[in-house]
């Protein structure tokens, strides 16, 4: 048999010219930046004063009212008090479009009411725009699998941090209205317990959870509490009430300017004229 002739080998390809070396960035140093807003979160039970303590904030304060709470406090409020309610807002796009309009140059705080209620509006917002792997709608979380619908919502509330970052560096300050909930602490070095947090979606694992990236954002993460006596395993109070900045056993929070838990008193604005210093 006739052997099949061999194919030429091809040219041999030009060598790349090796690009030319980037001149390296220069770094510039500037001042500290001042005039930014403080970045709150603020929580607790029900009926303790979340909603009218954030009215005496510095004023004109703009409020999305997700709650529907300023109705029925509005005959309460002290005279003076400068809110402004955002009208309209009943979605989470209708939040986000809202940020991103024009109108809030005399605004000096911007409270949430309640990033509870936000939160639920991100996920009705993703089970509406956010399909399943394999294309179909699903109805609840639960459906997208494993862990993937935390994600999913996760991705949706974040871009909301930002967008409040672009009002705290125009010099607004930021107000996230919590609801409360207890959670379980793992302790490392001994038993775990339980402590109010911020009710705000944080599965067990900690991945994508927006309670936890929440409060890493935050400046203050301000927890009132009613003021409590347990004996013989009976609770006795007064009503009265305490703010707590700074982390405790039985609540999550943090402070960048205030150290110690301090009285809430009703219509007293001595909490922000404490907190939001430079």
């Amino acid at each position: 048999m006739t052997a099949a002739p061999t194919r030429p080998a091809p040219p041999p390809r030009p060598l790349a010219r090796p690009s030319a070396p980037r001149p390296p960035a220069t770094v510039t140093f500037g001042a500290i930046p001042q005039g930014a807003g403080h970045r709150v979160v603020l929580y607790g039970p029900g009926g303790s004063g979340k909603t009218t303590a954030a009215t005496l904030a510095p004023g004109p304060v703009a409020f999305f009212d997700l709650d529907d709470s300023l109705p029925r406090l509005r005959n309460q409020l002290p005279d003076g008090v400068d809110v402004r309610v955002v009208d309209g807002i009943t979605s989470w796009s209708g939040i986000r479009a809202a940020l991103h309009g024009d109108g809030w140059d005399d605004v000096r705080t911007l409270v949430i009411d309640s990033a509870t209620r936000a939160e639920e509006l991100a996920v009705e917002h993703t089970l509406a725009t956010v399909p399943h792997d394999k294309g179909h709608r699903v109805q609840r979380l639960e459906d997208y699998g494993y862990g993937k619908g935390f994600t999913h919502v996760y991705d949706v509330f974040l871009p909301l941090l930002g967008d409040l970052d672009q009002h705290a560096r125009a010099g607004r300050h930021i107000i996230l209205i919590c609801h409360d909930c207890t959670a379980n602490v793992p302790n490392p070095t001994g038993e775990d317990w339980i402590r109010y947090e911020p009710r705000l979606l944080s599965p067990a694992s900690g991945k994508a959870s927006i309670r936890l990236r929440t409060r890493e954002w935050a400046d203050h993460v301000l927890f009132i509490g009613y003021d409590v006596n347990v004996k013989d395993r009976k609770g006795t109070g007064s009503g009265t009430r305490t703010v707590y900045p700074c982390e405790l056993p039985h609540c999550m929070a943090k402070s960048r300017t205030l150290a110690e838990p301090m009285p809430l008193e009703r219509h007293d604005p001595t909490l922000w004229t404490r907190l939001l210093t430079e």
